[in-house]
């Protein structure tokens, strides 16, 4: 499974596509940022976004993509900006028909260190370890694109088990009706 990672935000917004299946030693694929110009007009902004993932899908032909699921924060502009740039990914991915999942942020702390409440430095370390890295991805947010994707990778056949197992039961309960 190849899943395109994708911490989403407008000044940075950082890409992370990581190769695998869970129970296995991960590949990293590539790791980078989309940058913006905060003085560049919003929709400039989102253009370039929008430019950045696209080449992104383009070069690495990812099979999913996994982006990090935007929370409330006390910074209402940031949060704004965050949702733009995340809306962004998904209208990529979709327009491709790539299937789109959203971990939070906790999920993903979770997932990758064994604790929903990791700090930046513990994330990257784990994603270094993980996918056997010299040295940490550069910014945080690459390293955090990279670490929704490894989530991905690891919740996937959970989730889609569960899925299987709700529509199988709608379907008896349909039949009962």
């Amino acid at each position: 499974m190849r899943v395109l990672g994708v911490d989403p935000g407008l000044t940075r917004c950082g890409v992370g596509v990581v190769e695998g299946v869970a129970g296995r030693p991960l590949t990293m694929v590539g790791v980078g940022v989309v940058r913006t110009s905060p003085d560049a007009e919003l929709g400039h902004r989102l253009v370039a976004i929008e430019q950045g993932i696209e080449q992104w899908l383009d070069e690495h032909r990812p099979e999913y993509v996994a982006v990090e699921r935007v929370f409330s924060q006390h910074n209402v502009r940031t949060v704004m900006g965050t949702a733009q740039a995340s809306a962004v990914a998904m209208l990529c991915a979709s327009r491709r028909g790539i299937p789109v999942a959203l971990h939070t942020p906790s999920e993903v702390k979770a997932a990758v260190t064994g604790s929903g409440r990791a700090d930046k430095a513990q994330v990257g370390a784990m994603v270094t370890r993980l996918l056997r890295l010299a040295a940490p991805p550069k910014p945080a947010d690459a390293a955090d694109a990279l670490a929704l994707a490894i989530c991905h990778i690891w919740r996937a056949p959970a989730q889609n088990r569960l899925q299987q197992a709700v529509a199988a039961h709608r379907t008896l309960k349909g039949r009962t009706a």
